[in-house]
């Protein structure tokens, strides 16, 4: 079974999304949760202990520089986690949509390891969080940090997280009910026009702008910390600053 790009985002666009039952399944569900776990982009709980693992720049942090392999490594069994849902259609598909400009990841390096991260997809100002991977401390937690100071930064205004867990409520993650998410995601897709002659995330999107290597341009009247509005890589100390300002 394929699943096909336009069907996915199409599914995303209405609050649907694709599972399976284990990584060897052949087939293939479709999921609306009742009750929905987000992330409020200006509700991330930044604790001490985690401000200093981001400002001592543990690990290298990179976007998009290793999609695939995030998603692997998601897929694959762990102590932790001794069975996935993303099985290989599911795989596939993601890597199509990563292709086409519309699913992106966050990675974390030890070296030249790869310790952990996460990968989604972008709709409109709408970032879906499919999965999180963490083999070293707080990687995981360092990951999600990155990609909710980037989104806040990028103009994002919801972060699905689709399930509550503990390591989420402990983060900021919030459970609200599908009809409010639903309001939130509509507004968030406003606009959006998916056609198969326009399966694009093309260019100047806010995805562009929040996963791009270097840092973008401010929009106009943000009030950013500089290191977010010149150009270089960027640092814990900049996510971890953009964390803690408030508009």
């Amino acid at each position: 079974m394929t699943i096909d790009p336009l069907t996915l985002l199409q599914a995303y666009s209405i609050g649907v999304f694709p599972m399976s039952d284990d990584r060897d399944a052949d087939e293939v569900y479709w999921v609306e949760p009742r009750d929905r776990a987000i992330l409020p982009l200006d509700g991330f709980h930044l604790s001490t202990s985690l401000s200093r693992t981001l400002r001592r720049d543990r690990f290298r942090v990179t976007a998009n520089r290793a999609f695939g392999r995030i998603v692997a490594l998601c897929a694959t069994a762990a102590p932790d986690r001794p069975s996935t849902w993303i099985n290989r259609q599911i795989e596939s598909a993601y890597r199509h949509l990563h292709a086409l400009g519309f699913a992106h990841s966050v990675e974390l390096w030890e070296g030249d390891e790869l310790v952990g991260g996460l990968y989604g997809v972008s709709l409109g100002r709408a970032f879906f969080g499919e999965s999180m991977v963490s083999r070293r401390t707080d990687a995981s937690k360092v990951a999600l940090a990155w990609l909710v100071a980037r989104l806040r930064f990028a103009g994002f205004t919801l972060l699905d997280c689709q399930f509550m867990t503990d390591h989420l409520r402990s983060l900021g993650a919030v459970e609200i009910s599908q009809t409010a998410y639903l309001q939130l995601l509509g507004a968030a897709v406003d606009g959006v026009v998916l056609g198969a002659g326009t399966l694009s995330a093309g260019s100047g999107s806010v995805a562009e702008l929040a996963f791009a290597p270097l840092a973008g341009d401010a929009a106009p009247g943000a009030a950013l910390p500089p290191s977010f509005t010149e150009s270089g890589p960027l640092s814990g100390h900049a996510i971890a600053q953009l964390l803690t300002h408030t508009s």
